[in-house]
């Protein structure tokens, strides 16, 4: 059954955007990017562009600055309310571009152009939320107070995975605080970013605030983070090119956050609610075929329910429906490319060889519509123990491991194995045990009887150890990480006094 897809693109040539222009790379090179689901589908050619092109870039950002700056936040909130509105009205058009640049279903496109304009929506609030404070002072007639300025031109490296909502909550509260930006989209998504910078001119945004650069990452990123007109990086990848990238940051004293992979948990106590739980896995493993940061990789299970939920699990599991993301009834698209087919069809051998016991899926389906695109069916491992590579690397990909316990405190020592910390989900009824779980586990985020998808615009995003450093994304922190804080002290004595020091 078909969706109706509202967009099938013709191949064109896409253009970087610089200082309100759409211009060509100064090497003239360029590259195509394909459909994942239809290999044969030319998506557009992008620029292939070098250091030139992102140091143009960064001067027209650093040039706008200054007047950006002084533009009063709750103007700036304007244009991202109208841009707001704009993304809120071609939903469907923007979900399609999602679905054709990663293979994601087109109901979960929806779903990331509906985060897209919530994280708009709560980072236009900010316009008139940009807060200080007044702090008492020691002395008679001394007003001290703090306020917020922007950090300046701010870096955007942003992933494939979530090619219009992650762009979106780094550039949404980085242009309401008052910063300009220059935005490097991932090499085979860069079409979400080109579009994003379409609708923000249509909202009025002056052209030079924000600049859009395709490229190789190791050429255009580099210069990015390398460049002394550049304050602050925010970055979304994986674990190793961010502890490269933050390392290589610290040298020029920029602002710096990153967000980066996980190895998310299901801990599945004695007595937790098994049909709830197993709804929550399957969400989480397989929506967008697990390529999240967020995914459900691991399955944790106390040894007594395990028989009884990996059950429950394959028969779901078995039943899935692979094919056209654009098809209504379809519940797993392809993975979005070629690295990501070759990384996941390897961990399912590596998997193999440790031991583990492959229950169900991993093979590549042949036959129409899987033949062009890149397909694997869900896959499930049991019998996982936590030293292995299954239970270690960030697969990203739809391989499940599942993993036997005796009770709470084995559960959150399996679950702390792990080098990243990121999620963790608990599924149980027993408060006791929640709240000890809450206390005890080594992760940024957990979800008590919930998926370890999701998170709401309005609180902070990010995980710790290998899976984030830096000031979280979205929320306060927001504005925490794109605005620098300035302490005033204000002598309104009129007279000499003697300074103290403390």
């Amino acid at each position: 059954m078909s969706t109706g897809v509202v967009v099938r693109l013709e191949p064109k040539t896409y253009y970087n955007y610089i200082g309100g222009q759409w211009v060509e790379a100064v090497s003239g090179e360029r590259y195509a990017t394909t459909n994942p689901a239809d290999t044969s589908q030319t998506i557009g050619s992008f620029q292939r562009s070098n250091r030139d092109d992102i140091r143009r870039a960064i001067q027209a950002a650093a040039d706008a600055q200054p007047a950006w700056r002084r533009t009063p936040a709750p103007r700036r909130a304007e244009i991202l309310f109208r841009t707001w509105d704009l993304l809120r009205a071609r939903a469907d058009e923007y979900a399609s571009y999602i679905t054709l640049e990663t293979g994601k279903v087109f109901a979960d496109a929806k779903g990331e152009v509906k985060r897209g304009t919530n994280v708009l929506e709560f980072a236009a609030g900010d316009g008139r939320r940009l807060k200080g404070e007044t702090v008492p002072s020691e002395l008679p007639k001394n007003f001290i107070y703090t306020v917020r300025r922007p950090v300046g031109v701010a870096g955007l490296i942003t992933p494939w995975n979530f090619p219009l909502a992650i762009p979106l909550w780094k550039l949404a509260p980085a242009l309401v605080c008052g910063n300009t930006v220059v935005m490097k989209p991932a090499t085979n998504t860069p079409l979400c970013a080109i579009k994003l910078a379409e609708l923000f001119a249509e909202a009025g945004l002056p052209g030079s605030v924000f600049n859009v650069v395709s490229g190789p990452g190791g050429v255009v990123g580099d210069e990015l983070v390398n460049s002394p007109d550049v304050r602050a990086i925010s970055f979304t990848g994986s674990t190793d090119v961010g502890r490269r990238l933050y390392a290589q940051a610290a040298q020029s004293l920029k602002r710096v956050q990153c967000e980066m992979g996980g190895k998310n948990a299901v801990v599945v106590l004695e007595d937790a609610p098994l049909d709830l739980a197993v709804e929550a896995i399957l969400q989480g493993a397989y929506g967008f075929c697990g390529q999240r940061c967020t995914a459900t990789s691991r399955v944790i299970v106390d040894r007594k329910v395990k028989k009884a939920l990996v059950d429950r699990l394959l028969e779901r599991v078995k039943a899935m429906r692979v094919g056209d993301p654009f098809a209504s009834d379809t519940q797993m698209g392809p993975l979005a490319s070629e690295s990501q087919i070759e990384k996941v069809t390897e961990y399912i051998e590596i998997g193999k060889s440790e031991g583990a016991k492959l229950q169900v899926g991993g093979v590549r389906p042949s036959g129409a519509p899987y033949e062009k695109g890149y397909y694997i069916t869900p896959a499930v491992f049991t019998d996982v123990r936590p030293e292995m590579r299954l239970a270690q690397d960030e697969i990203f990909g739809p391989v499940l491991a599942v993993m036997e316990c005796d009770g709470m405190e084995d559960a959150i020592r399996m679950v702390d194995t792990s080098t990243y910390g990121f999620k963790a989900s608990v599924y149980t009824g027993d408060f006791f045990k929640i709240m000890h779980f809450i206390d005890e586990v080594d992760v940024g985020m957990v979800h008590v009887n919930a998926p370890t998808l999701g998170g709401e615009v309005q609180a902070p995003f990010g995980g710790i150890k290998g899976s984030g450093v830096g000031i979280k994304e979205q929320g306060r922190a927001q504005v925490e990480f794109f605005t620098e804080e300035i302490v005033v002290y204000m002598d309104y004595t009129g007279a000499k006094r003697d300074a103290r020091f403390i």
